[in-house]
């Protein structure tokens, strides 16, 4: 069962009561867990509808909110918006990781915080919640945290520097490349970010968010290369 903290923090903090709470508890449960529970559903349904539902709704407010892009532009800009990392940071951001059923195997090998995973359950979230309660409540939701970092600029129209930068360093095999943040002032907010890359520090970069940052820190680096 999804705890009553978590369904009373979706309330205080989106102002989401779902009518039908068995969708709710769809969208948190995984194949692994419906696997070891007999007649206990999925969210891999949900998830399908929700990865439609999000690219119709988001689609929606950028073609409302940057009449001067071009289709090439907005198409980039979803695209960015719309990747793993994003929508499983959003995950964690509303607590989804906390509530997702696991079975015992996806548990031990630490699938909770994996980013894959957690982006299919933001999915399917959403699914549910078009389900329970239409297109305005996933509308409201996105509201109240994916479009305000679109409003910032946390998602760049034109290119994707994280991507670019992994496709030049690891063009001849894997290479270890991580973002790490070495400052915040989340009452700003602003974050500073370290690229390191093999184990050596390479660029910094500033920003609204940590995704903002580690796209400035890979631009940085970009120029350097």
């Amino acid at each position: 069962m999804v705890s009553e903290s978590f369904k009373n923090e979706l309330q205080e903090k989106y102002q989401i009561k779902f009518n039908n709470e068995q969708l709710l508890e769809q969208a948190l449960t995984h194949s692994s867990y419906s696997n070891e529970h007999q007649g206990c559903k999925n969210y891999e349904k949900l998830e399908f509808l929700g990865d439609a539902v999000l690219e119709l709704a988001i689609s929606d407010y950028l073609y409302r909110h940057f009449p001067n892009m071009n289709e090439g532009e907005l198409t980039r800009m979803r695209s960015n918006i719309v990747r793993t990392e994003g929508f499983s940071q959003f995950a964690t951001e509303c607590g989804f990781s906390r509530e997702v059923k696991l079975g015992k195997g996806e548990e031990k090998s630490g699938s909770r915080t994996r980013h894959t995973l957690l982006e299919d359950v933001f999915e399917a979230f959403n699914g549910a919640l078009f389900l329970d309660q239409g297109m305005p409540a996933v509308q409201h939701f996105l509201h109240l945290t994916v479009y305000p970092l679109i409003a910032e600029g946390d998602f760049d129209s034109s290119r994707d520097y994280k991507t670019e930068l992994q496709e030049k360093l690891q063009v001849n095999g894997a290479i270890d490349i991580q973002y790490k943040v070495i400052d915040s002032d989340e009452a700003q907010p602003r974050f500073t970010v370290q690229l390191i890359v093999a184990g050596e520090n390479i660029s910094q970069g500033i920003g609204r968010s940590k995704k903002a940052a580690e796209q400035v820190a890979a631009s940085v680096a970009l120029k350097n290369i």
